[in-house]
Order: structure tokens, then C-alpha cells, then sequence
């Protein structure tokens, strides 16, 4: 019996696509690490060879780079150093604080000349702004607390320049170390306090906002004079009127007015 003849199989001109196909998935898998290695770290890096390893098998990939370009999408950006421009306008901003301040130091020495001439004011200033220091004895009659007469009148003159300002207002009372004890004013605490709520309360009454002001009464704690004569009670006895600078928190150093406490011409000039 003769055998059976099989026909050839017909060529098939479609192979090459299979090669091809393997080539661009291999092009595509290089591409896909490139990419990768340009924007992930070295730790990403390691976790997509495992998975491209995984998923091709054992296929050569580049090895890492020395210089990884890190991913800083989630990291906070870095404090960049303060620039010439932003320098400048801190440095403006100070001087006009400082001259602004200094104005208003020599408003309020024309203002109470007199009493500066006595010994009675003094008007200094620094980095924490302008301090107006009176005498006790000019603002109150002995162991009082209301204003008398004559002293309403140089407060007012000075809570006409205040008026127009915008600087917070600290008024501090301060007493000798001798004791005192009656029914308005158990102790130098409560005479301290009340004095200076006096003042405040006068400024608020020619138009300064009470949202600028604070009264602190520090009785016999801060002395400047000793306690020991009777002059030195005298000068420890006093109401400090505090002008707060706004800069004070930020700046460290403001030139002081030169000898303002006994020679108010150094301003004037």
C-alpha cells in the first residue's frame, strides 16, 4: 500500500512580529528604568529592578548611577539665605522705626521742659522704645493716688502727642520701700497699681485708645535709687510712662539718646 503524501505547511511570513514584539518590550523596560533612575532615589530604584527582574526575568539592567537626582516632591522645601533685597527693606524698615521713635523723644522734651530742667522728667530712650520717667511728687500729693492739678496739665500735653500715634503705652507705678497701710492702700502694691491706672485712665479720657494701653504697678521691686536717704525715696518714688517701640522683640541694639536725662539740648540738635 503505497503511503500517504503529507502537503508542506505554508511559510509563514508573520514570525518576525513575535521577535519584534520582544524587542519593543525590552525597549520599553529600558526606557521605563531611565525614567526612573532621573527621578526616584536609590531605595525606589532597587524596588523597581526587583519587580522588572520579576517580570522579565534575569535581564541586564544598567547598573545605578553614582549621582541620583532625589525626588523632592514630598520634601519640605530648604530655607534659602535672605536676600540683598529683603536685607534692605528690614534696614529701611529699622530706620524709620528708630527716627519715628527719636520724633517723638524730642515732641516730648519741648513739651515738659520745665519739669526736665528741674530734675523732675526724664526722657530716655532704647531698644525697647521711649520712656517718660515723672516724679511721684509732681503727679500725686504724698501716699495719693489721684492727680492733682498741675501734673493733668503736663499729661495732657503728652497724651496730645500720643494721641495720633500707633505704639502700645505702658504705664508703670513705682513707690518707695517704707511701708504703707490704711484703708485705700493695704500696701506699695495696690498705691503703685492705682497710680498708674490713674494715668491710664486720663490718657483714655483725651482720646487714646484703651486697646494701646496697660497699667503694671511694681510697688518697691524696681528700685533705681537707694532706699537708704531720703533723696533717693524720692527718686524711687515715680510713674515711668513706657512707649513701646515695635521693633523691641526683634532688635537687639538701638542707639540711645545721649545724655537726655540731663541734657535735653542733645536731642534738640
Amino acid at each position: 500500500m503505497a503511503r500517504k503524501k503529507f502537503q508542506d505547511e505554508p511559510e509563514n511570513h508573520d514570525r518576525w512580529l513575535v521577535s519584534y514584539a520582544d524587542f519593543v518590550t525590552l525597549l520599553f523596560a529600558f526606557f521605563v528604568v531611565m525614567y526612573a533612575i532621573s527621578s526616584v532615589n536609590e531605595g525606589k530604584y532597587r524596588i523597581l529592578t526587583s519587580s522588572l527582574i520579576s517580570a522579565f526575568g534575569k535581564v541586564g539592567l544598567p547598573p545605578l548611577p553614582t549621582t541620583i537626582i532625589e525626588n523632592t516632591a514630598n520634601t519640605p522645601e530648604p530655607i534659602r539665605p535672605i536676600t540683598s533685597q529683603r536685607k534692605r527693606n528690614g534696614e529701611a524698615t529699622l530706620r524709620r522705626e528708630k527716627d519715628q521713635m527719636t520724633n517723638m523723644a524730642r515732641d516730648i522734651l519741648k513739651t515738659l521742659d520745665p519739669l526736665i530742667a528741674q530734675g523732675k522728667v526724664r526722657v530716655t530712650q532704647s531698644s525697647r522704645g521711649v520712656s517718660i520717667e515723672i516724679n511721684a511728687s509732681v503727679l500725686f500729693d504724698p501716699g495719693e493716688a489721684k492727680l492733682t492739678s498741675e501734673s493733668s496739665q503736663a499729661l495732657y500735653a503728652v497724651a496730645t502727642i500720643l494721641k495720633n500715634d500707633h505704639h502700645a503705652i505702658q504705664v508703670e507705678g513705682h513707690t518707695d520701700n517704707l511701708p504703707i497701710s490704711n484703708v485705700l492702700f493695704p500696701s506699695n502694691w495696690e498705691l503703685s497699681a492705682v497710680r498708674a491706672s490713674s494715668v491710664v485712665r486720663l490718657f483714655v479720657d483725651r482720646g487714646i485708645p484703651e486697646t494701646r494701653l496697660l497699667a503694671v504697678g511694681h510697688g518697691a521691686k524696681q528700685p533705681v535709687s537707694t532706699n537708704d536717704t531720703p533723696e533717693g525715696r524720692l527718686r524711687n518714688r515715680r510713674v515711668e510712662i513706657m512707649i513701646l517701640s515695635a521693633l523691641s522683640e526683634k532688635v537687639t541694639e538701638v542707639p540711645v539718646l545721649p545724655h537726655a536725662i540731663t541734657n535735653p539740648e542733645a536731642i534738640r540738635k
